[in-house]
This record gives structure tokens, sequence and C-alpha cells, in this order.
């Protein structure tokens, strides 16, 4: 018992009985008054890797520029999604496995792959680390491709013929 008479316990009790009434957002605040050593309350960068986490994209032309562009806006890429498509609309006709065969890269050995028309030197120059290797991945073909073009052009976005 504490000096004046109560159970230190009852006073606890009581006091987060009063919180609990208060709202959680008060509650949280007072946790270390109360002799708590962590709060539960998410901090906000363990809410971001949540977001980040919880991010799904559809396996699809849409899902794929679309999680390309969040991977280049963390490695300062530009691009919008209008202009990787009209990209990938005019090289591939948003098949991720396309190749040409014919043009002057094929008959020198290096033929162009995947959505936006990489060539294996390119792709490897310009692979965006955290994507695959794989230059029929469409992410990463999307997402080197586009690393190429703002080195070369500026953005994607200023590309309207093969380059």
């Amino acid at each position: 018992m504490s000096a004046n008479g109560q159970n230190r316990h009852a006073r606890t009790s009581r006091l987060v009985r009063k919180l609990a009434v208060a709202g959680t957002g008060a509650a949280v605040l007072a946790l270390p008054l109360i002799g708590a050593t962590t709060a539960s309350a998410a901090t906000p960068a363990a809410a971001t890797t949540a977001a980040k986490a919880a991010t799904t994209y559809p396996d699809n032309l849409d899902g794929w520029i679309r999680e390309s562009l969040a991977i280049m806006a963390q490695h300062g890429i530009p691009g919008t999604y209008e202009g990787i498509h009209r990209n990938i609309m005019r090289e591939s006709s948003g098949n991720p496995l396309a190749i040409n065969n014919w043009d002057i890269n094929a008959v020198n050995g290096t033929p162009s792959k995947g959505l936006l028309q990489v060539i294996d030197p390119t792709f490897q120059a310009y692979h965006v680390p955290g994507t695959s290797w794989d230059p029929y991945d469409p992410v990463a073909n999307i997402t080197a491709a586009c690393n190429y073009a703002a080195d070369r052009y500026g953005s994607m976005d200023n590309v309207f013929s093969a380059y």
C-alpha cells in the first residue's frame, strides 16, 4: 500500500480507465507516465514501411507501369505514365516478350527485347537496383529504359520515336 492508504495498483487502474474514456490518443501519450516502456502505436517510419509493403500492383501493363513509376520515384528517375505507355505501345504493343530480330541491333547479335525494346548492353548499363536482371521482366525493362531515356533525353516523356 502507498502512503495515502490506497493500493498502488488501484490508482493505476483508475488512471487507465480514465484514459481509456478520454480516447486512445491520450492513452498512447500517457503510457510512459504509467510505466510502459514501449507504445503500441506505429511510428511514422513503420507506417510508411507498412504502406510500401502493402502496395501491390496487378500483373498487367497498367500495374507494370505503376510499379516502375514507384521505383523510378525512389531513384529520382523522371517520367510519366502517359510517356511510358505511349512508348511501350509504339515499341512492343504491350508484349513483354517482344523481340526484334530484324533491325541492325539484331544483325549485330543484340536484339531489342521487352516492352521498351532495350538491348542487353543498355539494359545492364541502366539497370535500376531493386529490379530483376531479366530484360524480359516488365518492371525491370521499363525502369531501365526510363533510366536510359532520362540520361539521354531528359525523360521518357521526351521520346517520340525509336531511341
